[in-house]
């Protein structure tokens, strides 16, 4: 917007100051050619300008006002030619054409020569407000130069006429399983979200999102969905409940619906301009673009957490290591939670806005960004994007040749430098175990080398489903409870070498019970030890948890080992360990008439001894209710 404003009021002071020709002929073109201008009939301008130059050749007015409809119908090599001809003319040029062949120059790659023009600009003007941008121009001439020599790889594939049509489709948003695509289309003027589903290697043919969320009376736009595909947050503008101009709104999955959307309220929205959401992938941190006061710049990024007790914290600004003096806008945090992909005209780049990524470091700091590289980013516009949660491929929006109309979605290979760290996700459905119904229950993924919580939510309450990211480096606690049903437990350990594909679960939990058995499998032990280690603790706090709200129950806590070694040491080995989980709860408030403990030793296997992964099984720690 500050582009073409800073554009057409230096086409209208050319208009002011103008020079005439004394042929007549070259004079009304010219003075015609205005009128178009100000219509922003540029087509038909241009043909005016080159008409009144063919008149007159040395009519530096019509060249200049030519050069810079060129430049606004992006025709920047005849753009180039226009200014670079009115200044053969007359040296003694206004200092802003110089500045336009300098852009120029720039956007058609020649960095030596626009280097030198704006040089020449700013020794022959410090005051205009072109100044700041030249010094940056200066910045970007000098790693474009270099940049361009490295290219990345590039090839753009138009997502096809399931989802893109002959209006506009931009904003895709993605989950996690890469089955469903969120995108917005604008019709006549109205923004609405539409679906499509990945299948047989195709998007299908898209379709409204919801009725609860699409408006024929607002635009809805600049979206992001959670990983698991249930939180869509938005922006929506000029409506009754907003708080400024633009504010963030979010709805949630309801079955195969959406629920009514809400305002996301204070502190995340503002009497200035909020929009443009991510949702980090444990749902606890929204980052999101804001014009308010005390940033860096014109529109930076900016974020919000939630707190212990459910609400959005304070907006704090992502500061210097991300947001600059000029503009940044569309963030995007990978699954992994630590890469960051944005837009900016503020860091070194190939002119107006490129797209960046930062990576978090193990502090929380972002890294200094880095340029995604040519040809992905050029003198254009480039936003939006989006990356899958396999790091494959990237998403964005873009006006190409081979498109169906105006801007299309695209799909692109992500260069291997830019990629996001690696991730899985587990997903799949909780059920009764004895009915095989599928049941709403709280799904909890925790990070057992941070001690930090990367998702926790509840299953579809319509289809028992769950999808919970989970970046791959780690060993994970996996639980799933629901009201008056024993709780499930599992561990994935995500080693790189060892992943292949995501985790798909059908989970079968069982009423409480007497008899009702459970495997922990988040207890852990040094070989041949038995102190708890301190990954430990959070299995050993769900139990609580479960006995505190079960006071009726009653438990006998059992330790197995594999048959590897003696069968008595086996025997006394699994005793102790069992007797450490019942010290633990004792010490946690659990009162010991409602326990007790026993060691098995190899004596109940349920995997098979002969194999490393059936040994692994076997070593266990576990619990069974003795009474309700």
């Amino acid at each position: 917007m500050k582009y073409w404003f800073s554009l057409v009021f230096c086409i209208s002071s050319i208009l002011c100051l103008a020079q005439s020709s004394t042929n007549r002929k070259a004079q009304i073109a010219f003075e015609k050619a205005g009128q178009f201008v100000q219509q922003q009939d540029y087509a038909s301008a241009a043909q005016n300008l080159e008409n009144a130059v063919k008149e007159d050749p040395q009519f530096q007015s019509a060249h200049i006002l030519l050069g810079d409809v060129y430049r606004i119908q992006k025709k920047y090599s005849a753009a180039k030619n226009a200014f670079e001809k009115a200044i053969s003319i007359n040296k003694n040029v206004a200092p802003p054409v110089i500045y336009n062949l300098a852009e120029m120059e720039f956007a058609m790659q020649d960095y030596d020569k626009a280097r030198q023009h704006f040089d020449e600009f700013l020794a022959l003007n410090s005051a205009s407000d072109r100044v700041k941008r030249a010094k940056k121009y200066l910045l970007d001439c000098d790693f474009a130069k270099v940049a361009i020599k490295s290219p990345v790889k590039y090839t753009p594939t138009n997502l096809g006429n399931g989802v893109n049509t002959t209006d506009a489709e931009y904003f895709p948003a993605l989950t996690a399983d890469g089955e469903t695509l969120i995108f917005t289309r604008q019709v006549n003027g109205n923004e609405d979200f539409w679906t499509s589903q990945f299948k047989n290697n195709a998007w299908t043919l898209a379709s409204p999102l919801s009725n609860n969320i699409n408006t024929a009376r607002y635009n809805e736009g600049a979206q992001t969905i959670s990983p698991d595909g249930k939180y869509l947050f938005f922006t929506g503008c000029n409506r009754p409940d907003g708080l400024g101009r633009c504010d963030i709104y979010v709805s949630h999955r309801e079955g195969k619906g959406w629920g009514e959307p809400y305002n996301v309220g204070k502190p995340v929205n503002s009497e200035y301009w909020e929009s443009q959401p991510a949702i980090s992938p444990d749902g606890r941190t929204l980052y999101f673009i804001s014009n308010r006061p005390g940033g860096s710049g014109g529109y930076d990024i900016w974020k919000s957490t939630i707190t212990d007790d459910a609400k959005w914290g304070p907006a704090i600004n992502l500061g210097p290591e991300i947001n600059t003096a000029y503009d940044e806008n569309t963030p995007f945090l990978h699954a992994d939670g630590k890469t960051l992909y944005f837009s900016s005209d503020g860091w070194p780049g190939f002119g107006n806005k490129d797209i960046y990524y930062s990576r978090m470091d193990d502090a929380g700091a972002f890294k200094k960004p880095v340029n995604m590289g040519y040809p992905l980013n050029s003198f254009e516009d480039e936003n939006g994007l989006i990356v899958s949660a396999n790091g494959n491929f990237g998403m964005f929006s873009s006006n190409l040749k081979d498109g169906f109309g105006s801007q299309d979605i695209y799909s692109f290979g992500m260069p291997e430098a830019a990629k996001p760290l690696k991730v899985s996700y587990v997903k799949g459905i909780v059920r009764d175990k004895d009915t095989k119904k599928t049941i709403e229950s709280n799904v909890q993924v925790i990070d057992l080398k941070t001690n930090k919580t990367v998702f926790d939510d509840y299953t579809d309450s319509e289809t028992g489903q769950f999808l919970a990211v989970m970046p791959i480096g780690s060993d994970y606690l996996f639980n799933v409870n629901a009201d008056g049903y024993l709780f499930y437990s599992e561990n994935f350990e995500l080693k790189a070498s060892d992943i292949s594909k995501p985790y798909q679960l059908e989970v079968y939990i069982e009423k409480i019970k007497e008899g009702g058995n459970v495997t922990l499998r988040n207890i852990f032990f040094d070989t041949n030890k038995f102190n708890l280690l301190p990954a430990s603790i959070r299995e050993l706090n769900l139990l609580i948890d479960f006995l505190q709200q079960n006071t009726n129950v009653n438990i006998q806590i059992q330790g197995h080992t594999d048959n590897v070694g003696d069968a008595k040491l086996n025997e006394k080995l699994s005793l102790r360990r069992a007797n450490a989980v019942y010290e633990y709860l004792i010490k946690n408030s659990i009162q010991p008439n409602r326990l007790t403990f026993k060691g098995f030793g190899a004596s109940k296997p349920i995997a098979d001894n002969k194999t490393e992964s059936g040994r692994k099984n076997n070593r266990r720690t576990s619990f069974v209710i003795t009474k309700i």
